[in-house]
């Protein structure tokens, strides 16, 4: 039986943290109509914002966070460490640049590592940048995205190796893989991995961009259910035990978005949603090799 779920459903991180399970997406929003769309994702109900330092919104989310009326504490925030500054220093510098960006939210609820890039070094100094700012008690949370199975264990690796040698804890607490997800893109060797260890799948591009609104097996269920391409894939995501993260600044998209509670996936049409098709949208990091 699918869990039962609403707007307000949530996920405990390893971090102790919970975090709602329907996030909004700003990437390619741009500033200018950034603030506008997380107040209105905001009054439709999310509560769960997701930005990078890369998309070059993170300061119009909070302006729009803070204006929405609704305390800051109810609201989760997420950035990420560019691609290109994955090591000690440079991420070391971006999360500075993040909080002084975002500084009127007085803490990050999740900062991840945008990408599994730098090599062995750069990877782990990055997260160990990461490590320090929970210590210093400017972020909450802490994970990665677009992580492979290979980069994981390295990672996992590297806590196991720094707990035994500094005391548990020290090595940090791995929360949150951020990969892209959708029926056409399952992953399923990363979401085993992920799942088995309570961390956090969330789905970037859940949609597939829209573009696989013709496949006869979405149509078949739009037939069926009466609802949209978007609300299905959300489902989906959802019943699958990922944290979606859709994204426009259309108003009534943005509600459409958060009406995926009134009803439920059968195990039949869950079914004929499997495939194995590897249909990434642009760009797949997991499939880096570790000296990148």
């Amino acid at each position: 039986m699918a869990r039962q779920l609403s707007l307000s459903s949530s996920f405990k991180l390893n971090s102790g943290y919970e975090i709602p399970l329907l996030g909004f997406g700003v990437y390619q929003t741009p500033p200018s109509d950034t603030s506008a769309a997380v107040q209105e994702a905001i009054k439709a109900g999310y509560r769960h914002i997701d930005s990078a330092a890369f998309y070059q919104n993170e300061a119009a989310c909070a302006d729009g966070m803070l204006k929405s009326g609704i305390p800051r504490e109810e609201v989760f925030f997420t950035t990420k460490v560019p691609p290109n500054s994955i090591s000690y220093e440079a991420a070391k510098r971006e999360i500075g640049k993040s909080l002084r960006e975002v500084s009127q939210l007085k803490y990050i609820d999740l900062v991840l590592l945008h990408a599994p890039y730098g090599g062995r070094e750069g990877r782990l100094g990055g997260w160990r940048a990461l490590v320090e700012a929970v210590e210093a008690g400017t972020v909450r949370s802490i994970g990665v995205s677009n992580y492979g199975v290979h980069h994981l264990e390295e990672l996992e690796n590297y806590i196991k190796d720094t707990d035994a040698k500094q005391g548990k804890g020290k090595g940090g607490t791995l929360s949150v893989n951020q990969i892209e997800l959708h029926p056409w893109l399952q992953r399923k060797e990363i979401i085993d991995w992920c799942q088995k260890r309570g961390v956090l799948v969330e789905a970037w591009a859940p949609l597939a961009q829209a573009n696989r609104w013709n496949d006869p097996s979405l149509r078949d269920i739009v037939k069926r259910t009466g609802k949209t391409e978007a609300q299905i894939l959300l489902r989906w995501s959802l019943q699958k035990g990922f944290s979606p993260l859709p994204k426009s600044v259309t108003p009534s998209r943005i509600v459409e978005n958060t009406k995926v509670f009134d009803f439920v996936l059968s195990d039949s049409e869950m079914a004929s949603l499997e495939t194995d098709e590897y249909d990434y949208h642009g760009w797949d990091p997991t499939t880096s090799g570790l000296d990148n």
